[in-house]
Parts: structure tokens; C-alpha cells; sequence
């Protein structure tokens, strides 16, 4: 019965090991630069504090950075964050996150309010997900009709058409991929993004990564080489 007990306890202790070894894996895994040349990060005041040199340094080749949500909110780090990857020499653009509940206008008038003219940033970014979004589930015309005039507003603002991260689900009720003319960010943890009507141009990789420079966890993001189909 005690040797039971014992090879139990062992074994236990052995799957615990791997669990945490697979775990430091997993929160510092990336895809290989050697496909996927150009990476970057998606910072926000979830990130807490970011030393940008330091970022850089660790490989990130650009940032998006969180700086609206629907039609009043704003990231309190945006302009900090900003300004420091401005500093740092890194590539940076803005992202808004779509709400469904609130008109397009407003939400463009708070996205043109927070984030300066900038004709070296990146293209904006929106996020098209339902994951804390209000409830409300508006038909595909009157979400796509908004849409449209939400881009509209920001493209002139910022000079450049915009990049879309569009989630599996958002897109299997909206058809986003398939009615949006502009290029798609999609997520998909550690493997390629098989949703879409057309290739992606960004990947979200992972969401739980640990890069240096960054308090807590990131999501990294990988370009598609151009010549990868």
C-alpha cells in the first residue's frame, strides 16, 4: 500500500514538472523568424509597464497600441506608450476596438480625438470581436453599412486604408473576410489562421507571451512573408 502511495506521489510530481516545463514553452514561444521575418506585439494598459528599447531589443519588429473602445473609451496608456515607441524607434499603429451597441460616428469621432496624424504610423488597426462587446447583434447590412462609414472616417484621418482583426466567430456571423475590401488580422494560437475568405496579412500567434520590457503578458503577431501563398 506505502509503494502505491509513493510511485502515486512520484508520478504526480512528474506530471506536475512537465506541465510547468511545457508551460515556459508555451509562454515563450514565437514563430521562427526564419519564415516569419517581421514580428511585433500588441500593447495596451493590460501590458502594464513597457520599456521600449528593451522590446525592441527582444525582437519586436513593431507594436499595435491600444488607444480607443467604442465611442468614449481610451486606453489611459495610449499616449505614454505612443510617445515611447516613437522614442524607441519602433514601428507603431493604433487600434480601435469595435462596439456594436454604439454608432459608427462616434466611435470614429473618439478615435480621430485620441490618436495625433502621424504619415509614419501604420495603418490602424480595428478589432471586430465579441468578447466583452454588448449583446446586441445587428444585422449583417446594418453592422456592414457602419462599418463602412467608421472606416471611412478614420482612413482620412490617418491617410492609410485600414487592417481588420477579425476573430473566427465575428467572421462566421458578419462574413467580414468576404464582404470588406482591406487586408485581416487574425488570431489563432500557435497555429496558422484556417478562417477567412481571403490570406491573412497578420497572425496573432500567441496571447500569453512573455517577451522582456513588458511587465505582463503579450500577444505577438507575425507578418506574412510576401512570398508565402
Amino acid at each position: 500500500m506505502m509503494g502505491a502511495i509513493k510511485w502515486g506521489a512520484i508520478w504526480l510530481l512528474l506530471a506536475a514538472l512537465a506541465a510547468i516545463a511545457l508551460w515556459q514553452v508555451a509562454i515563450h514561444w514565437h514563430p521562427v523568424t526564419s519564415q516569419y521575418p517581421v514580428q511585433g506585439v500588441t500593447i495596451g494598459a493590460d501590458q502594464g509597464d513597457v520599456h521600449w528599447p528593451t522590446l525592441r531589443a527582444a525582437g519586436a519588429d513593431f507594436a499595435y497600441i491600444h488607444a480607443t473602445d467604442g465611442d468614449i473609451d481610451r486606453d489611459p496608456n495610449f499616449a505614454h506608450h505612443w510617445q515611447g515607441a516613437h522614442d524607441a524607434g519602433l514601428r507603431h499603429g493604433a487600434i480601435h476596438i469595435w462596439e456594436l451597441c454604439r454608432l459608427a460616428v462616434d466611435q470614429a469621432t473618439n478615435f480621430v480625438a485620441t490618436v495625433p496624424p502621424d504619415g509614419d504610423a501604420l495603418p490602424p488597426a480595428i478589432i471586430l470581436d465579441f468578447e466583452n462587446n454588448c449583446a446586441d447583434r445587428p444585422d449583417v447590412s446594418v453592422f456592414i453599412s457602419e462599418l463602412a462609414t467608421f472606416l471611412q472616417m478614420i482612413e482620412a484621418h490617418a491617410e492609410s486604408p485600414a487592417l481588420l482583426y477579425v476573430t473566427r466567430e465575428f467572421d462566421a456571423t458578419y462574413q467580414v473576410t468576404s464582404r470588406v475590401e482591406r487586408s485581416f488580422w487574425l488570431p489563432r494560437r500557435l497555429f496558422k489562421p484556417d478562417f477567412g475568405a481571403v490570406p491573412w496579412v497578420m497572425w496573432e500567434a500567441s496571447d500569453i507571451r512573455r517577451v522582456e520590457g513588458v511587465e505582463n503578458p503579450v500577444r505577438w503577431n507575425v507578418v506574412r512573408p510576401e512570398q508565402s501563398g
